[in-house]
């Protein structure tokens, strides 16, 4: 009989959208390599409708607060639901950019100063002396990420305003020029390292995401093998420190414009990538040997509980 998964999906974060692609992407992938699979668009009903349903192994395909941030990992330890990814601290950990940092500094992973304040605090003076980046402190997909330029007067002043959805927690950190380049690890090894060339963007903002023709990934990229070595160890570093579990993304920038040594600096770690078949995880993997039905199928079977 076949196994029984339930594609979690949708929910209720601003990454609505990217997840309801994941899911449905992931799902019918799943449907093709010969699981039974429901999918469940995620509402605060989720725990009633997963004790219905009584799926062998729940996919999670959300993406977000609620999704990503080790709730809905709490909810399915209740269960006892079998789950895919990250558990519940190091997911709640990896979403919480400052202290996921801290974790990452700590196990040798170079990361770009930073402070944490009050969003308020942060429009009324530079935190940092310009260029900087301003970013939610738990908040994904580029959301709400505001880039200051070395020639900037003032602070932005989107942070002042009543609208301002993202919290009042930010983190100012040092802006850091090059090249944008992501890591997938898949259990306890680190795939190829990929460049992501944005079109028109200043950074891998949402758009350049998720957009149609906003980016193109090089992988394996095209960078010196001691290099992509130093990418590979510190992704794994991370995945590790910050208590990483089935499949996880990290982003960096690495900074060649002196010489192909350069610096290279750890952004965040992604415990819910995007699970498209275009997606920069299936893309790393393909290029690792793993066809998206096998990284996915790698997956459900790896899921578990107390993770």
């Amino acid at each position: 009989m076949a196994k029984h998964v339930a594609v979690l999906m949708g929910g209720f974060s601003s990454e609505r959208p990217v997840s309801l692609a994941s899911g449905n992407a992931c799902a019918d992938a799943l449907q093709a390599a010969g699981y039974a699979v429901t999918r469940v668009d995620v509402d605060r009903d989720v725990a009633e409708a997963l004790v219905k349903l009584k799926p062998d192994v729940a996919f999670n395909a959300l993406h977000g607060p609620y999704g990503e941030d080790g709730t809905i990992q709490g909810i399915l330890e209740y269960l006892a639901i079998p789950y895919t990814h990250s558990g519940v601290l190091a997911s709640a950990l990896a979403m919480h950019k400052e202290l996921a940092k801290t974790v990452a500094k700590a196990a040798g992973v170079p990361v770009a100063e930073a402070k944490v304040r009050h969003r308020l605090d942060a429009a009324s003076k530079h935190v940092l002396s310009p260029p900087y980046v301003v970013k939610p402190v738990a908040e994904g997909s580029s959301f709400g990420v505001l880039i200051v330029r070395e020639d900037q007067v003032r602070p932005p002043q989107e942070l002042t305003s009543d609208e301002w959805p993202y919290g009042d927690i930010v983190m100012v950190e040092r802006f850091v020029a090059g090249r944008e380049l992501t890591c997938a690890v898949m259990g306890d090894v680190a795939l190829e390292v990929c460049e992501i060339l944005t079109e028109g963007h200043v950074f891998y903002d949402y758009d350049s995401k998720y957009v149609p023709g906003g980016s193109s990934h090089v992988v394996p990229a095209k960078i010196p093998a001691k290099v992509a070595r130093r990418i590979q160890e510190w992704s794994l570093a991370a995945h590790k420190a910050i208590g990483c579990r089935g499949v996880s993304r990290s982003d960096f920038r690495y900074d060649d414009r002196f010489g192909e040594g350069g610096e290279v600096i750890w952004l965040e770690v992604n415990t819910q990538p995007g699970m498209t078949e275009t997606s920069l995880v299936p893309d790393i993997a393909a290029a690792s040997g793993h066809s998206f039905p096998e990284l996915l199928t790698w997956m459900v079977e790896d899921a578990s509980c107390n993770r």
